[in-house]
This record gives structure tokens, C-alpha cells and sequence, in this order.
């Protein structure tokens, strides 16, 4: 009995967590679209609750320029390009911090150093998408604001993720939270994105 009740109400936390959370997706999204070209705020403790300064200095920028240069014959090949790009990222942020964080969001986790909720990835994915675009990596893709789904009543958590725009107009999910730190995102049509996520499927 008691075990279920602490399931439950740690199930309880992680919906009010989550929902608080994702209310300040977009104010956490406008902010990383000022950083600069070499240094990027690493959102980590659920919520941006702390941040860490990643430079990315001559080496990193060769080294997204390869990985991308790899993807310049097409969207798809872009996007998988972007993948390998958000693994390389993430690894690098990881560094920083001193901590990889696991997969998903576990309430236990809240303000924890290290530890990231969907906003802090969503923003981190799209601090590096934006630098990227900025550098001129992005041949078939911008980047465009970060979208969220789910609302409780429709047995979805909030969720949120950073979005890039193909020429053709459709928009594509870079979705990292699923993965620990260096996995790759889960990559797919926004508008496939926003049906999924009913009772926490991925």
C-alpha cells in the first residue's frame, strides 16, 4: 500500500512539475535566440533552474561543419546530419556540467544539477540549432520556435520541443529528451508529434 502511494504521488509531482515547466518554454526559448555566436547557456534542473556556459570555440565549430557538410545533399540527409550534431552537443554540454543526464524526467531529479526536464532540452536543441543556422550550416532547414503538446485532460503531460522548417514549409520535431545525454533525438513531422504522446508513449 504504501509503495502505491508513493508511485502515485510522485506520478502527482512529475504532472505538476512538468505542466509548471512548460509554461516558460517560450520565455527560456526567446532568451537562448539572443546568445552568442561561441557561447551558449546550458539549461539544466528542470525549468532552466540553473545554467552553464558552454564555449564553443575553433575546434567545435570544424567539427559541426564536418558533421554537417555530411548532410548537404538533402533535408533527410540534413536532419540526420542534425542528429549526429545534437549527440556531438550534448556530449560537449555534458562536459561542462560534469553530470549526463538521464532520459526522461523523473520528479526526484528537480534541481538537480545535470538533470533536464523537456524545457531545458528543447531549449539546449534549440541554442544549438540557432547555432548552426548562424554559421550557415543549414541549407535546407531554419529554425523556428519551440512547440509544446499534451494539456493533462487529454492524457498527455505537457512536452515540448525545438522545430526546424524545410523549404517545402513542413516542420520536423527534434525531440531530445527521450535519450540520455549524447542519444539521438527522436526526429519526425511535427504534425506526427503533436497526436503522439497519450498516457507517456513515446
Amino acid at each position: 500500500m504504501a509503495d502505491r502511494f508513493l508511485a502515485h504521488a510522485t506520478a502527482i509531482a512529475f504532472v505538476c512539475l512538468v505542466a509548471g515547466n512548460a509554461s516558460v518554454a517560450g520565455q527560456h526559448a526567446a532568451k537562448t535566440a539572443k546568445a552568442g555566436a561561441t557561447r551558449i547557456d546550458i539549461c539544466h534542473g528542470f525549468g532552466c533552474h540553473f545554467t552553464s556556459g558552454l564555449d564553443l570555440g575553433t575546434a567545435d565549430g570544424r567539427r559541426f561543419s564536418r558533421i554537417m557538410a555530411a548532410g548537404a545533399s538533402s533535408p533527410k540527409a540534413e536532419r540526420a546530419a542534425v542528429s549526429r550534431a545534437v549527440r556531438y552537443y550534448e556530449d560537449r554540454a555534458a562536459g561542462v556540467i560534469g553530470i549526463h543526464d538521464q532520459p526522461k524526467s523523473i520528479a526526484s531529479q528537480h534541481h538537480r544539477r545535470g538533470q533536464m526536464d523537456c524545457v531545458d532540452e528543447s531549449t539546449n536543441t534549440r541554442s544549438l540549432l540557432l547555432y548552426l543556422e548562424r554559421r550557415g550550416l543549414l541549407k535546407h532547414h531554419t529554425v523556428d520556435r519551440n512547440v509544446t503538446r499534451g494539456f493533462l485532460l487529454d492524457g498527455r503531460y505537457p512536452h515540448a520541443t525545438a522545430v526546424l522548417r524545410d523549404r517545402s514549409g513542413t516542420k520536423w520535431a527534434i525531440d531530445s529528451w527521450y535519450e540520455p545525454a549524447g542519444g539521438p533525438p527522436d526526429i519526425r513531422p511535427l504534425s506526427e508529434w503533436l497526436k503522439r504522446g497519450v498516457m507517456g508513449v513515446r
